[in-house]
């Protein structure tokens, strides 16, 4: 009898786990591309696997895949296109997953502005966030249709895409997405126009991945965050009403008109299946790119990207 109390107080004093800690490192302020990281914190998802993420937007959205690289985080939600040029210039990234399975990015014009052609950019200017990547699909879509990057002027316009563009200060931007600076114009009472990436020249890609230090990341740990957003992505989609009440109830600042509209053009874009990769998709990318001449020779897809469910 003496032993079965002992036992029980033991139980009960027993702490419980403690959870694995992680850091993610966004893209962009928070917004519905990221609806399966966000939910799955509210439903507890993270938690369910074991662990506690700490989700950080950044203040300069081309650094967080430099950071984790450098080993300043444990995941950056990036771009499949960006990921090749990093692995490209040394820098120790693998795709790990994906979040947004198709391309978001356009290049986005007023409807009724002077651009309805996007050969007549020649000597405009085109706003940017990101370096690198925008220069790389741009210059795809211009030599479609006769032009390069020295005919434009590129202006680093930070989170202002769709402002500078309605202000008149650049004559269209890329970089933009369609399910966000369009519906944020159409609030605005301003039409835009997007000129769709893989409808010019450019071969389909993965508009938002996750990103690690492969020398670094604890594949366990990753495998565990990317089950808790694969069943965050199956709420979603079963529940797109009651997924945006939770999404909209993560910050104050979410809950407004634009995010509403977007959560529900995002919605058909995430990936059913974050740990799946098609190896086809980045072997096009990469030849895309060195035939562009923007990097210098092809890499093996297991230098860019892994299936770690395959490992």
């Amino acid at each position: 009898m003496k032993y079965l109390i002992t036992a029980a107080a033991l139980l009960v004093a027993t702490p419980a786990l403690a959870q694995d800690k992680m850091t993610v490192l966004l893209d962009w302020f928070i917004n519905p591309d990221h609806g399966p990281i966000i939910v799955a914190e509210e439903l507890g998802y993270f938690a369910d696997q074991g662990l506690e993420v700490e989700i950080i937007p950044p203040a300069d959205p081309s650094a967080p895949p430099k950071l984790v690289a450098a080993g300043q985080g444990d995941i950056a939600v990036s771009y499949q296109p960006s990921q090749h040029l990093h692995v490209a210039e040394g820098l120790p990234l693998l795709r790990v997953g994906t979040l947004v399975a198709t391309p978001l990015n356009c290049l986005l014009v007023l409807k009724d502005g002077p651009i309805q052609e996007i050969s007549q950019l020649k000597g405009g200017t085109i706003g940017f966030s990101v370096a690198g990547v925008e220069e790389a699909v741009l210059s795809a879509m211009l030599r479609r249709h006769g032009l390069s990057l020295a005919d434009v002027e590129m202006v680093n316009v930070n989170f202002s895409l769709s402002p500078s563009l309605m202000s008149g200060q650049v004559d269209a931007v890329i970089g933009a997405y369609r399910n966000f600076e369009l519906n944020q114009m159409e609030i605005e009472g301003v039409e835009g126009r997007c000129f769709y990436v893989e409808e010019e020249g450019v071969p389909t890609y993965d508009e938002l991945i996750y990103v690690a230090n492969p020398d670094r990341m604890d594949i366990d740990q990753i495998r565990r965050f990317l089950r808790a957003t694969e069943l965050a992505t199956q709420y979603i989609v079963n529940n797109p009403e009651a997924s945006w009440e939770l999404f909209k109830g993560y910050a104050p600042e979410l809950d407004d008109a634009l995010n509403a509209k977007a959560w529900v053009d995002t919605l058909p874009r995430f990936a059913l299946r974050p740990e799946a990769l098609d190896e086809g998709r980045y072997t096009r990318f990469e030849a895309f790119l060195a035939e562009s001449g923007l990097v210098d020779g092809t890499r093996p897809v297991s230098q860019i990207a892994i299936d770690l469910g395959a490992e």
